[in-house]
């Protein structure tokens, strides 16, 4: 006790790195622009059924979350988005909350972007200078702007914070998927009307100083994939392994899952996460670029911070967290039973064109259809499993088996491959302004990118799937994770059915790191200008003690919006320094021996 009040009294509140970073003579000079990712934004109710009387203008995303236990089913009815159209059910009209408060925080006490702001705040930003770009996360890309006109609003205040801050060119800071909608921001606004801005080219090289881009999405996200097949990741998976009464429950006819899959399939945002580049990237049945990664699950060491911290590239950084032994095979994102995990890929069904001919299920006693899954027949769904697995390739194509409805509609919007001629006119369209391997950076060379992102956090990269207990009954989803699959020993990566790589929680280092570390770096013919882009890695460090909150040098995904050391950067590049001035590359992970791994033609 004595112990404890020691630490109490010896505790010191340090200082911001805004006041810090004032202190030391740094003033506002280039406008900012925030972009905040999926999820994070707060959304309003401007229309709606008669079950939502009350709530105009009220959030139903982001805040409180008190209507979620007033009226569920309600509330779920106003998220979802029309099945076919991607855009508003009949009768509702939810909208992005506008400004700074729209991703501040993102409930009570738990901060996004509001720490970074109150830092910029320090050293003189405000209403002229800062803008928060708030869009309908929900939306495909191109649909904020037919909808919403999100994407010409953004290229006008652009224009007008850099005139009327005296010509300065804008930093843009995106976070996760705010990175990969920037990017089909910064090709729209180039492209000619109707499909695009009219910007002409020499936009972006004019108005933009640098992207800042925080855990980026860029490839996309493997849980995004456990989203679709299962509305589930390794948190809902344990959740459902030692509560199934609480997930499963059919209490008040809440199944909960069911629920959350039903809306989020009518998100097409959903769909730009799902893993970009195919074999090329993320790895086919038997190799993948984090081969020889090894996890400490049993003691989270993964990439634990060591007693010195240089901004330097060093050989043991880079080794840390590998080693020889058998690889495992990452480039399954899924499989159906662990056997299927590891077997060599001769052992293993192979795939058929015909495996992917759906069986409808015509005589479905099912009344309402919930998703797609309600359409399958019991002889479709046990093609899918039956021992199979899937790489990012092969994944596409039962996506496309499962809910053809939705990936026809996603599919229209997005694009998941890797462009053999960027010159093709059929890459002019917005389909694949997203996707960095089927989209050419701007002409601007004097513009800099920066992926900056956590790492030392194991990270989601494939899944151990198996039927689930109602794998045909009505309104229920057939697969599930199989969280009873563990490794063979406290090393393995293997833990509650889901397979862990380094990365921010979130995003695995590849798909966070890879276009600046390689695929953007120098003249390539993804980036023909020679943009200058940076590498900014930030080693996570779980906070000390309470009194640090969710930790000033976490490289977790939302809470790195607190980091220290990313704050400083952010506020450097806003007042003026460029990428080498703040360090150049800082890279603590393996991505360097990723990128040399992974054969993309440059």
């Amino acid at each position: 006790m004595e112990a404890n009040r020691f630490l109490l009294l010896d505790y010191r509140i340090p200082e911001s790195p805004g006041t810090k970073l004032k202190s030391e003579g740094l003033t506002a000079l280039h406008p900012v622009v925030l972009v905040p990712g999926i999820v994070t934004g707060g959304l309003e109710l401007w229309e709606g059924k008669t079950c939502a009387d009350s709530l105009f203008r009220k959030r139903l995303w982001g805040g409180s979350f008190t209507e979620i236990f007033r009226r569920p089913l309600c509330w779920l009815e106003h998220l979802s988005l029309h099945n076919e159209t991607g855009l508003d059910p009949p009768g509702i009209r939810v909208r992005a909350v506008p400004g700074l408060v729209a991703a501040d925080y993102f409930a009570p006490g738990y901060f996004v972007w509001a720490v970074l702001i109150e830092n910029l705040a320090k050293i003189g930003y405000e209403g002229k200078n800062l803008h928060m770009a708030a869009y309908d996360w929900r939306l495909s890309f191109q649909n904020t702007e037919i909808r919403d006109k999100a994407l010409s609003r953004l290229k006008s205040k652009i224009e007008v914070m850099y005139v009327s801050n005296g010509y300065k060119k804008v930093v843009v800071v995106p976070h996760s998927m705010g990175a990969i909608y920037f990017l089909h921001f910064i090709r729209w606004v180039e492209t000619p009307p109707p499909m695009g801005g009219g910007g002409a080219p020499g936009w972006c090289a004019k108005h933009i100083k640098a992207i800042m881009n925080i855990g980026p999405a860029f490839f996309g996200v493997p849980k995004a994939v456990s989203n679709l097949f299962s509305a589930e990741g390794k948190d809902v998976a344990f959740l459902r392994s030692i509560a199934p009464a609480v997930i499963d429950s059919e209490y008040l006819g809440l199944q909960t899952l069911e629920h959350v899959m039903r809306v989020s399939r009518t998100w097409d945002s959903i769909v730009s996460l799902i893993p970009k580049g195919g074999e090329t990237i993320w790895g086919n049945m038997d190799w993948s670029p984090e081969e020889g990664h090894v996890c400490d699950l049993a003691n989270k060491r993964l990439l634990q911070p060591s007693s010195s911290d240089n901004n330097n590239i060093t050989n043991s950084d880079i080794k840390r967290g590998f080693r020889v032994k058998e690889p495992v095979k990452y480039g399954r994102i899924i499989s159906f039973g662990k056997g299927s995990s590891q077997l060599p890929s001769s052992q293993l069904p192979t795939l058929d064109s015909k495996d992917f001919i759906r069986t409808a299920n015509v005589n479905s006693p099912c009344g309402e259809v919930w998703t797609e899954y309600d359409e399958m027949s019991r002889e479709s769904i046990h093609k899918v499993a039956e021992g199979k697995a899937y790489t990012a390739t092969t994944l596409l194509d039962v996506l496309r088996f499962m809910a053809p409805k939705m990936m026809q509609r996603s599919e229209a919007h997005f694009s998941h491959g890797i462009a053999d001629n960027l010159d093709d006119p059929k890459y002019n369209h917005y389909k694949y302004w997203s996707n960095p391997l089927e989209t050419k950076l701007p002409d601007a060379p004097d513009m800099e990118i920066h992926c900056m992102y956590g790492v030392g956090i194991p990270t989601e990269r494939s899944y151990v799937y198996k039927k689930s207990a109602a794998d045909y009954k009505c309104n229920s989803i057939p697969f599930q994770i199989d969280s009873s699959v563990e490794g063979d020993d406290q090393n393995s990566c293997l833990k509650g059915g889901v397979y862990f790589v380094d990365g921010d929680e979130s995003v695995p280092v590849v798909s966070a790191g890879f276009m600046c570390a390689k695929g953007w770096r120098g003249r390539t013919r993804f980036n023909p200008s020679g943009i200058s882009t940076y590498v900014r890695e930030y080693r996570h460090k779980p906070p000390a003690s309470l009194f640090e909150g969710r930790g000033v040098e976490s490289g977790a995904h939302v809470d790195i919006m607190g980091n220290v050391a990313l704050i400083e950067d952010v506020l450097k590049v806003a007042a003026g320094a460029i990428g080498n001035e703040i360090g150049g590359d800082r890279i603590y992970s393996d991505i360097l021996r990723m990128s040399e791994r992974i054969n993309l033609r440059l």
